[in-house]
């Protein structure tokens, strides 16, 4: 998905920097560009980092699927706060592109999903779980 998601994420970019070249100038669309690429930068961690998981096992993909949004918001926020000491930097043109710029991501993400993009993939079972079912079965064949 992440590989797919690259060409509507490069017209985002060049769409939100032209956007925002008009309405603020250059550091307003310097700042929308770099809400752009957070985002898509967001979404491949959010990949990788699952993708890393399912190799581990499906307690780790659930721990990464419900820990990881917080913690990537929460480096979202910190950059901003962090670019926000630029004197060129606009928050309001940083932020009012991340925020359709992941709708907009949440949105192509969901269609990908829905055309079935993700079907084949597969979680190996939990080595406990695997254990556990292995000795349920052979009391039931006792």
């Amino acid at each position: 998905m992440v590989r797919r998601a690259i060409v509507p994420s490069a017209v985002a970019f060049l769409a939100a920097s032209a956007f925002a070249f008009a309405l603020g100038g250059a550091g307003a669309a310097v700042s929308a560009a770099i809400g752009v690429v957070v985002v898509f930068v967001n979404f491949a961690a959010h990949g990788w980092s699952l993708g890393r998981a399912s190799t581990i096992s499906i307690t780790a993909v659930h721990a990464v699927a419900l820990v990881g949004p917080v913690v990537r918001i929460g480096i979202v926020v910190g950059l901003m706060f962090a670019l926000d000491t630029l004197a060129w930097f606009s928050p309001i043109a940083f932020g009012l592109t991340v925020v359709p710029a992941t709708i907009g991501l949440l949105a192509y993400e969901a269609r990908l999903t829905m055309r079935g993009v993700g079907a084949q993939l597969q979680i190996p079972a939990d080595p406990p779980a695997t254990r556990a079912n292995a000795a349920l079965a052979a009391k039931e064949n006792v």
